[in-house]
């Protein structure tokens, strides 16, 4: 009996190696190599199939080819809808990720129920609980349909064959990291079983137009555990942020094959589940104190949605040599950069100042737009000088002081004079080309220290 062919395979990156190595020379990631069985070449054929289904197919010419629109199925949740563009695509695989506890199962099975009653067929395909128990978080939420199929199971080829047999509109996979396919020799989890199953996956969503949700564990450093690759092969990355402390969630799509990317959802969780929050500007600004130091309110674009948001600074001497820069929900980067530059155009010692600066309300801010805001926090609490409560500041910031033009500027503004407020500051270049609404002031800037001599002064 001929012995079997191993190799070793990083199960973050999915690198692979004929001996184990401590350190990736891919990834870089220490202690990551788990030994594998090499499958036979006849068994790698049999497992490799394509798209169209085993059927034969041939080069076609662009303007030959013959599109059928599908029509978008809208959910009941229209946060989700927005995140995904518009609604279900037909057909598509869609990857959810988020981190334990954080409500993935939640939302799935609310979806599941709201897509069952649109007339679809809905398998709910479960590796982690029994059918009881996703019963009883269906009565829960309130979740009650004929067409929907609970289906516990982690075989593949079983999930395949029922498929195959019930052939519903859409499909749950609860979770990606418990299914295995038998004809791979790795265990449950491993770069080669995650690979092959998500293949399968992406096969039977494109042959059957069958739209498939599958949910991904995440690693500690918040990414979708297992090989980089997954994300290439689905249709759509959905993360699912939240603090396990608070009640919101942020839906946030990072990619979208039928939409925008970094488009943004909110989520309110209560006993009865997720219920969708429709202006999450009026949450971020709630709780917001009128005459407080180091608060700037900044309009952000998260997709194709303007949101408003409070940036608070807090600085105080540094007791140590070091000066301490800590950021939650900002590049910390960006934050030391941006003191930085206010340090050496603005004339601001900060090099002995410890700095902690936060976005409120647990969103993640990272377009370039938010600068000036983050500037102005800054130096109003190094000023111990408040801001109006009425203003909000939107530009980007240059190494040499200036403030750079922002896209859309016409939306952010609107934004901002829908939820009230009565001024707003602007890159001064953002002026040319469109008329400013006359129910808010709109005040363009140049450079920073133009901008610290009309907010602060």
């Amino acid at each position: 009996m001929a012995k079997e062919k191993t190799q070793f395979v990083c199960q973050e990156c999915g690198y692979q190696a004929p001996r184990f190595l401590g350190r990736c020379p891919n990834c870089g990631k220490w202690n990551t190599f788990v030994e594998e069985v090499i499958a036979p070449a006849t068994t790698t054929a049999k497992t490799a199939t394509s798209l169209s289904g085993g059927t034969v197919t041939k080069p076609e010419k662009l303007a030959e080819v013959s599109m059928q629109k599908e029509p978008r199925v809208k959910t009941q949740l229209g946060e989700l809808n927005r995140v995904l563009g518009g609604g279900v695509v037909p057909g598509s695989l869609i990857l959810i990720g988020g981190d334990p506890g954080i409500g993935k199962s939640t939302l799935l099975l609310q979806v599941s129920g709201q897509l069952s009653q649109t007339g679809g067929k809905v398998l709910y395909v479960s590796g982690e609980e029994s059918a009881n128990q996703i019963k009883m978080r269906a009565n829960r939420l309130g979740v009650a349909s004929d067409n929907l199929y609970l289906y516990p199971e982690t075989d593949m080829s079983r999930i395949r064959a029922n498929i195959n047999e019930m052939k519903p509109d859409y499909v749950v996979i609860d979770s990606v990291q418990t299914m295995s396919e038998p004809e791979i020799t790795s265990a449950i989890g491993s770069v080669s079983q995650i690979r092959q199953v998500t293949a399968e996956l992406m096969r039977i969503a494109k042959s059957q137009g069958v739209t498939i949700f599958v949910v991904g564990h995440v690693t500690k450093g918040g990414a979708i555990a297992g090989p980089k690759v997954l994300e290439h092969m689905v249709d759509t990355v959905l993360y699912f942020e939240g603090d396990l402390h608070h009640t919101y969630r942020i839906l946030r799509a990072v990619k979208n094959r039928f939409g925008s990317t970094n488009e943004l959802g909110i989520f309110e969780m209560q006993e009865d589940g997720l219920k969708e929050v429709k202006n999450p500007s009026e949450i971020f600004l709630e709780e917001r104190l009128k005459d407080a130091t180091g608060s700037a309110i900044v309009v952000s674009m998260e997709g194709t949605r303007p949101i408003l948001v409070e940036i608070q600074a807090l600085l105080t001497p540094s007791v140590f040599g070091n000066a301490q820069r800590t950021a939650s929900g900002l590049d910390r980067n960006r934050v030391s950069l941006i003191m930085a530059v206010l340090e050496k155009r603005a004339n601001l010692m900060l090099q002995n100042q410890d700095a902690y600066l936060k976005a409120a309300g647990g969103v993640k801010l990272d377009e370039p737009a938010i600068d000036l805001a983050l500037a102005i926090s800054i130096a109003s609490s190094y000023r111990d000088k408040g801001t109006n409560p009425n203003e909000c500041y939107v530009g980007e910031i240059g190494l040499t002081g200036e403030v750079r033009r922002v896209n859309r500027v016409e939306d952010r503004v609107k934004e901002a004079s829908k939820l009230g407020f009565k001024r707003i500051y602007i890159p001064k270049n953002n002026l040319k080309d469109w008329t400013a609404p006359t129910d808010i002031e709109v005040i363009g800037v140049a450079t920073l220290g133009e901008a610290l001599h009309k907010i602060l002064a």
